[in-house]
């Protein structure tokens, strides 16, 4: 279907409705009207091998800091790329297609106990590669880490928690609304952690394994994932013989009432895929496959 950018009623500024969704698709977010009432766990241990040679290739050309971070959001934009699914969120009791692939993430300006963390978001095109997230997530990262002031995430919440108790319930219950309805004013949305396409966290730097994470009530976000840190695995090859493997372990915590199961598990595969072969996040995609309307 051609795509058609003009808003019609029923869009939101983040999104458009999907209006030819079956009825029982349309039928779910009322029966599981939260997301956490439609969380789905899934978990996985990809191998990275052939992604760490290429990270080491790429970072001897020049890329300082390539990393597996940098990786998975590439990974990720190049699914939704071909599966446009994955970047649907409920709101209001209805599926939309979200307009930008928005990627949120918590960064510390430190790795101490002491120091701050703040959350960052950052806006991607289906047609990225990983070069095109490694620039703009270090941007992004190096421009937190150089500024010892708020950004407009820690303006508003510092803005939110001075106002009294009942105050503040009052107003976190408007805030809902408006945003059940749509009605929320981008410069809010932009600056809410809570709107997005993916919510990453990278535990790998922290030298742990993965947690689940739940996804949050309130804003669209419709995926959470967490990853870890690399670890080596002796394996019998085909042949027989051992080889030593390296792997990474992933959870996922997914609004199922997005798409349904086959969707998630040709996005899985395809997933899978990617990993075996990096390169291709080097080029951009051939084709981008539109969302239904």
């Amino acid at each position: 279907m051609a795509r058609n950018d003009r808003r019609r009623f029923g869009d939101r500024k983040d999104g458009r409705m999907i209006r030819s969704l079956p009825a029982f698709s349309r039928f779910i977010p009322y029966i599981m009207p939260t997301r956490n009432d439609a969380l789905n766990y899934y978990e996985e241990s990809m191998e990275v091998s052939e992604v760490d040679r290429c990270l080491r290739r790429l970072r001897v050309d020049g890329y300082k800091g390539l990393g597996m971070l940098h990786f998975m959001i590439a990974a990720y934009i190049r699914l939704v790329s071909m599966l446009p699914g994955l970047n649907r969120f409920v709101a209001g009791r209805r599926v939309f297609a979200a307009n930008e692939i928005t990627v949120v993430m918590v960064v510390k300006r430190a790795l101490s106990t002491e120091a701050t963390e703040t959350t960052i978001k950052v806006h991607f095109e289906p047609t990225d590669t990983i070069f095109d997230v490694y620039r703009k997530l270090n941007e992004k990262i190096d421009e937190v880490k150089a500024s010892d002031e708020h950004n407009n995430t820690e303006d508003v919440a510092d803005a939110l928690s001075h106002l009294p108790r009942l105050l503040l319930r009052l107003v976190i219950g408007l805030l809902r609304v408006l945003d059940y309805f749509g009605w929320l004013p981008e410069s809010l949305t932009e600056a809410s952690p809570f709107h997005g396409s993916l919510i990453i966290t990278d535990l790998g730097s922290l030298r742990i394994g993965p947690v689940y994470h739940h996804i949050y009530n309130f804003g669209t976000l419709p995926i959470f994932l967490a990853f870890g840190a690399k670890h080596h695995v002796y394996e019998l090859d085909r042949h027989g013989n051992m080889v030593d493997r390296k792997y990474v372990d992933c959870k996922l915590a997914m609004d199922e009432r997005t798409v349904d199961g086959h969707y998630f598990a040709q996005a899985f595969q395809a997933w899978r895929y990617i990993f075996q072969h990096p390169e291709i996040l080097e080029q951009p995609p051939t084709r981008i496959v539109e969302d239904i309307y």
